[in-house]
């Protein structure tokens, strides 16, 4: 009797046991068979509770995660936006992609987003975040995406980013990050593009041709100073324009593979060597806005140049109209305004507008004269601006409405006097 009282007490326990499971896995039904690692929810958890509820709308991706449900579980339209990944050996499922981009959140990134040790991706660009970027990040260590653009994120970078050796992609443009960029960001010898562009950095920029996979780097409107530093020979993409730089710009010419380069709005000095602008894959080349003397254009072919822009407005470059830029038979866009050149317009240019041009800007130089009969009737879709010389004009023609300056001036600075 005893012993099968006991037995009895036995299976109650069990039975009540079981129940109490059934029950709590209905009350929870992430609770059975959870696929997702326990950590992995509470970060998400934290991430969601450090934005702001009421920048969260309904058509957000934010909007679907319903923590009462199993992330990498769940199906329809459940936590848009996160990709989990499953170990091999059917253990709990990790997150490995966060992509919120567009979503218009408001709030700040919990440093438990340095828990997710799987992640791949992060992507919440273009979103309302402040505050730092927190130096957990570093424990991402197999992260190759980190796009973080279009916030208000300040602070400097994240120390100890160089353990971050699997990033391919950083972009934390448009947003008010300071400080300077650590040297030891050539330890990311993985990354192919680098945008830190539209922010409040400054020092100089460091050597970066360490990182010899890198195609893209964008680091316009900063405040960066001094000379250029060596630059991976690979870059396809530079993008230095409305910074602080100085100094003569000859490293450039090293860059065969460059398609891109905006140096504009700077304090560059010294000449335009014809190496630069004739590097073979160069397309589009913006060096306005600088203290740049003399532009060297030699002879160019359809085989030699794929040059289509050429901007140097607002330099001070001096001389005749360079006449060797009519063989670079792929250039639509021509912008030598605001400079010092002087004498005649070249007879070949009324040829090129009415042909290849689309646009060609010479206002506020010191150009006199008549000008070549090719310019006298506008061509269809070209468009030039010719004010603001000491040419000879007709009033009907619309390339020189905005009027001419006083013949003397042109003959003083043809003289050299200005």
């Amino acid at each position: 009797m005893a012993k099968s009282s006991a037995l009895s007490s036995t299976y109650l326990c069990l039975y009540t046991t079981a129940l109490a499971t059934t029950i709590l896995t209905l009350m929870n039904p992430c609770f059975l068979n959870a696929k997702t690692l326990e950590s992995d929810v509470q970060v998400l958890r934290s991430f969601k509770d450090s934005i702001d509820p009421n920048s969260v709308l309904p058509a957000s991706f934010l909007s679907s995660w319903n923590l009462d449900l199993d992330p990498c579980e769940a199906t329809g339209t459940h936590f848009l936006g996160i990709l989990c990944m499953t170990p091999s050996d059917n253990s709990s499922g990790r997150i490995s992609v966060i992509d919120l981009e567009g979503d218009g959140l408001e709030g700040f990134l919990t440093p438990e987003i340095g828990n997710l040790t799987e992640l791949t991706t992060l992507n919440l660009n273009r979103n309302k975040f402040r505050g730092p970027i927190p130096d957990s990040i570093i424990n991402l260590r197999k992260i190759t995406r980190l796009l973080l653009s279009e916030n208000f994120f300040s602070g400097g970078l994240p120390r100890y980013m160089r353990r971050l050796r699997k990033l391919e992609v950083i972009d934390v443009s448009h947003n008010r990050l300071s400080g300077s960029i650590p040297a030891t960001i050539t330890a990311l010898r993985e990354l192919t593009r680098l945008d830190l562009s539209n922010n409040e950095l400054t020092g100089k920029i460091p050597d970066l041709s360490g990182l010899w996979q890198l195609n893209t780097l964008a680091l316009s409107s900063n405040q960066f100073f001094a000379g250029l530093p060596p630059f991976p020979v690979r870059l396809r993409t530079l993008l230095l324009g409305h910074n602080l730089l100085t100094g003569h710009i000859s490293a450039i010419s090293r860059l065969r593979y460059l398609t891109a380069l905006d140096l504009s709005d700077n304090r560059f000095s010294g000449p335009i060597l014809h190496r630069i602008v004739t590097l073979p894959e160069l397309m589009r080349i913006n060096v306005s806005a600088n203290h740049f003397t003399r532009i060297e254009v030699t002879k160019s072919s359809t085989k030699e140049s794929r040059l289509q822009v050429l901007d140097a407005h607002s330099n001070l470059l001096q001389g005749h109209l360079p006449l060797n830029i009519i063989t670079y038979l792929n250039l639509k866009t021509v912008n030598l305004g605001h400079n010092r050149f002087f004498g005649k317009i070249p007879k070949e240019y009324g040829s090129r507008l009415r042909s290849l041009w689309r646009n060609l800007n010479l206002e506020y130089n010191y150009l006199e004269g008549t000008l070549p009969s090719e310019f006298m009737t506008g061509g269809e879709k070209a468009r030039a601006s010719l004010d603001h010389n000491c040419l000879n004009c007709p009033d009907h023609l619309p390339w020189c409405l905005g009027g001419q300056r006083p013949a003397s001036q042109c003959r003083r600075s043809a003289g050299g006097i200005m």
